[in-house]
């Protein structure tokens, strides 16, 4: 539903976003030159060659689609353009400090890196690695603190959350300069 002035709120841009995507990739599979078919041996070939099996039904002129796709991805890029436009102009307050969208984004996908490797370190560091000699064993403490990297860690996933609420709840409220084609009165 856009809001008052008919804009598109940013969580119904990033779905157009993704409608796009599908549409222009449909249609360009419907293109003569991305048919692939295979040649009864086993192998792939690209486009129709001599010996063509397939023929575009009438329905599915390659121009139009082509014109199809051609207008879809001009769409799609003023709908991203105005998506970094929300994301660049939008702030947040995150932990105290006014960041703007896009650098609350980067951030979300930073905490996402750190819990991956933070995972790891509380795997590894659950386990003391014991090398058997011949008369004794030598035991190798790991790198990490157990309780510190799974604390670490649980912080790492709370702050991940945080920022994911912030970020559903501010794509609800900020619209975006973009109107649906299927919006119009």
């Amino acid at each position: 539903m856009p809001d008052s002035t008919g804009n598109l709120y940013l969580y119904e841009a990033l779905e157009l976003r993704g409608e796009y995507e599908s549409r222009i990739k449909t249609s360009k599979e419907c293109l003569p030159e991305s048919r692939r078919e295979d040649d009864g041996f086993g192998a792939l070939r690209r486009g129709f060659g001599g010996d063509a099996r397939f023929k575009p039904v009438a329905a599915a002129d390659p121009a139009t689609l082509r014109e199809e796709v051609k207008a879809l991805e001009h769409k799609r890029r003023k709908l991203n353009a105005a998506i970094q436009s929300a994301n660049f102009s939008t702030t947040l307050t995150v932990d105290g400090e006014e960041i703007t969208l896009a650098e609350t984004l980067e951030l979300r996908k930073s905490v996402k890196q750190s819990i991956a490797d933070l995972h790891r370190q509380v795997t590894a560091s659950a386990f003391i690695r014991v090398i058997h000699k011949e008369d004794r064993d030598i035991e190798d403490e790991p790198a990490y603190d157990f309780t510190t990297s799974r604390r670490e860690l649980e912080r790492a996933r709370i702050t991940f959350r945080t920022l994911n609420r912030m970020l559903r709840e501010a794509s609800h409220r900020i619209a975006v300069e973009f109107r649906d084609e299927s919006s119009k009165n």
